[in-house]
């Protein structure tokens, strides 16, 4: 898989751990930034890596700021983004398995690079379980985002 990563300011430092993951997994890390600790805007990075997920440039797209929350939010707003902020490993399978999530969001001042790497390794190697209620539901919120879109 090829997998877009971005962070802000407050997502520097867990960027380098979580690329390892990425690569010992046997996929693609596409950078798109940021690369430095002055303090930057968190939509200028979800941005494009959400765009390079709804394109199909990339298959996921992995977020991290300094909770998550603005990464997230930001995410969510890109029609056909499902990001889910996740904090442990059982709500990272959870959400894979049964909301087909395509950009995961992590808090570095949240979570210690540790539990990152294995929150990054459970969303990774976590299939959408594709069972009918969980379609059924993965349908639902495309509509309401349709329904939204077409004001």
């Amino acid at each position: 898989m090829r997998i877009a990563l971005g962070t802000d300011h407050g997502g520097i430092r867990l960027k380098q751990d979580i690329k390892s993951v990425i690569e010992k997994l046997g996929h693609v890390v596409v950078d798109v930034g940021c690369d430095c600790s002055d303090a930057v805007d968190y939509p200028d990075y979800a941005l494009p890596v959400c765009e390079q997920v709804i394109s199909g440039e990339v298959d996921r797209g992995i977020l991290v700021c300094g909770t998550g929350i603005g990464m997230s939010i930001a995410a969510n707003k890109v029609p056909g983004i499902r990001c889910a902020l996740v904090h442990d490993t059982f709500s990272a399978k959870a959400t894979r398995e049964h909301n087909d999530t395509n950009v995961l969001a992590l808090g570095e001042r949240v979570i210690g690079p540790g539990l990152a790497c294995e929150i990054v390794k459970e969303w990774l190697v976590t299939e959408f379980s594709g069972e009918e209620r969980h379609v059924n539901r993965v349908n639902k919120i495309k509509l309401i985002e349709d329904r939204y879109l077409q004001g």
